[in-house]
């Protein structure tokens, strides 16, 4: 009888052991959950350096793996709501008014409200021609509204090249927005791209602070209308 006690007793012990275990996995798992996208974050953002500065726009450069053109990221906070970004971001024609040096931008196929293909030009001085490229943007909410993701990649082979025009056959672009209060935005935007042709790398580099930052300048502007 005390044999069948002990061994109920140890068996209750070590199911009381089991769910400690369980619970102790389980709320470590929630920790890792709660903090790796923090952590991943944390580390995309290594190696990023400030070159400009100005008007609460932070425009940051970094090396790139494969290319000798500057990485580029951007943070600010700017008036607005996801609704008025989306809107903006969407109305393709109207990125001459605020994309730094656009010339003339045009809707290709829009797959849906949150996607869509564009074509794009922008203008270079001379003796560079100016470059093009072919956009797919889509734009990703959310469920519970705290924060939009939008991606735009080149897509060089959608059309036919242009003659006059050197098509950009590698761009990725990413925006990351929360909410920063009730009537305003936080982004965190991150560019990559080869111009292509025969622009020198450590030129592009020395001015690759001003497109951005003029850019998000003027988008900050539409988006207080």
């Amino acid at each position: 009888m005390l044999i069948v006690l002990c061994a109920s007793s140890i068996n209750i012990t070590l199911h009381r052991i089991d769910i400690s275990l369980m619970k102790t996995t389980v709320i470590k798992l929630f920790i890792l959950s709660f903090f790796l996208p923090v952590v991943l974050i944390a580390f995309g953002q290594t190696n990023w350096k400030l070159t400009k500065n100005k008007d609460g726009i932070q425009v940051y450069q970094r090396d790139a793996k494969n290319s000798n053109f500057k990485n580029i990221k951007v943070e600010c906070t700017l008036p607005g709501s996801f609704d008025k970004l989306i809107g903006i971001i969407t109305n393709v024609n109207r990125y001459k008014d605020w994309v730094y040096n656009n010339k003339t931008t045009s809707l290709l196929k829009r797959v849906n409200g949150y996607e869509f293909y564009y074509y794009s030009e922008t203008f270079l001085p001379w003796p560079l021609d100016n470059r093009d490229a072919v956009m797919h943007t889509r734009i990703t909410k959310d469920s519970l509204n705290r924060f939009m993701k939008i991606n735009s990649n080149a897509v060089p082979t959608y059309i036919a090249q242009k003659s006059g025009k050197v098509r950009i056959s590698r761009s990725d672009i990413n925006w990351y927005v929360t909410r920063a209060s009730a009537n305003s935005i936080r982004i965190v935007y991150t560019f990559e791209t080869d111009p292509g042709g025969n622009v020198p790398a450590w030129l592009v580099n020395n001015y690759a602070d001003k497109g951005p930052y003029e850019s998000f300048k003027k988008l900050g502007e539409l988006l207080k209308k």
